[in-house]
């Protein structure tokens, strides 16, 4: 009997594959033929996951940012009750990649944005994914502020929000800022915005730990 091939489990293989390439020597070091020897198969089984080059990058880019949002999640969900204000300060900690174990994939986001750039098809994924997460702080937000004596626009605090995790990511590669200083600057932000919503009742915006 034939053996049965899974062919969702070897293209998640195969991107893994990719980002460490591309952690590596970046997106234009991405070779068939390198993802085939990280990857451990053949380049035939690649291209029959993949029919190019660019098709194997936006299903990557789509992977890691599945996994960020996952872990943002997972955070969300795991360990004991939390306030919204504290789980909003988690998940933008988590988008931000300031921990050192994803570092790796830090770099690896920040190459797919730079080729997005040049790229509509990868920039459409990558929009995706951050109108996704987007959507999870502006639900945060409100949830946080329904108490709030004037309440703010979730999208609006949102996209701010959003903007300042993403950027923060690149300041912590380049080493503009340590990774506690970009934590510090992103509660300082998310403190700011309880202060301007002068809530009704104190409402604590936890650190991630």
């Amino acid at each position: 009997m034939p053996r049965q091939v899974d062919h969702e489990g070897r293209r998640r293989l195969i991107a893994e594959a990719i980002c460490r390439i591309a952690d590596q020597r970046g997106l234009e070091g991405v070779t068939l033929r390198d993802v085939a020897a990280v990857a451990q198969v053949s380049m035939g089984a690649v291209q029959r996951c993949f029919r190019s080059k660019d098709e194997m990058l936006l299903f990557a880019v789509g992977y890691v940012g599945e996994r960020i949002t996952e872990r943002v999640r997972a955070r969300l969900s795991g360990g004991p009750a939390q306030s919204p204000a504290t789980a909003l300060g988690h998940a933008a900690t988590e988008v931000a990649l300031l921990r050192e174990e994803h570092r790796a994939e830090a770099r690896v986001w920040l190459a797919f944005v730079a080729q997005a750039a040049v790229s509509e098809s990868l920039a459409e994924t990558l929009r995706i994914s951050y109108a996704a997460l987007q959507d999870l702080f502006a639900r945060l937000i409100t949830e946080a502020t329904q108490s709030a004596a004037a309440p703010p626009e979730p999208r609006r605090e949102a996209r701010a929000l959003l903007a300042l995790a993403d950027g923060l990511t690149s300041h912590v590669l380049l080493g503009h800022l340590t990774p506690d200083e970009a934590d510090e600057a992103l509660h300082t932000h998310l403190a700011g915005l309880w202060a301007r919503l002068d809530a009704t009742k104190p409402i604590t915006a936890g650190r991630a730990g």
